[in-house]
């Protein structure tokens, strides 16, 4: 019903799980670390076929309706080459000529950004907020080529 950092304490391991309600990002690591997968209403028979072996933390996406807003930067600690986008984004190397994003300031919305164009690859959640650079949140060598708003996804 609510976010959970450390799942061993309830159960040893889990290979499934059904979400009822909302979204949600789960995480094979403790403290919303490592990969990340995200989950709405319906049946996750098997983690396994989804390249995840158990989930250890997870977090409420919370209902959002509003404008969504956010920069993103070339370089790290919001230099370089500035974007703002409000509309999902599925390649940032065709749009705006931007080989790499190095850091972001999300001001509305909660997002979802890939490691490769058209949405695919491992996806990471980013709610309001500023991400000076992708180590400080234990994806050191990450980069980001699109994004999509998470809106009438839940």
């Amino acid at each position: 019903m609510g976010d959970c950092a450390d799942f061993s304490p309830y159960l040893s391991r889990c290979h499934s799980c059904r979400v009822e309600s909302g979204c949600w990002m789960i995480y094979d690591r403790c403290n919303y670390m490592g990969n990340q997968y995200f989950m709405r209403r319906g049946d996750y028979p098997d983690f396994m076929r989804m390249g995840m072996n158990d989930i250890h933390s997870w977090r409420m996406i919370p209902m959002y309706r509003g404008n969504y807003r956010m920069r993103i930067y070339a370089r790290e600690n919001f230099g370089g080459q500035m974007y703002e986008l409000m509309n999902d984004c599925d390649s940032i190397r065709y749009r705006y000529r931007m080989s790499d994003c190095m850091s972001c300031h999300v001001m509305d919305g909660h997002w979802l950004m890939y490691e490769h164009p058209h949405y695919r690859g491992r996806m990471w959640y980013f709610p309001p907020g500023q991400y000076r650079h992708w180590r400080n949140y234990g994806y050191p060598n990450m980069k980001f080529m699109s994004m999509r708003r998470i809106m009438d996804m839940c």
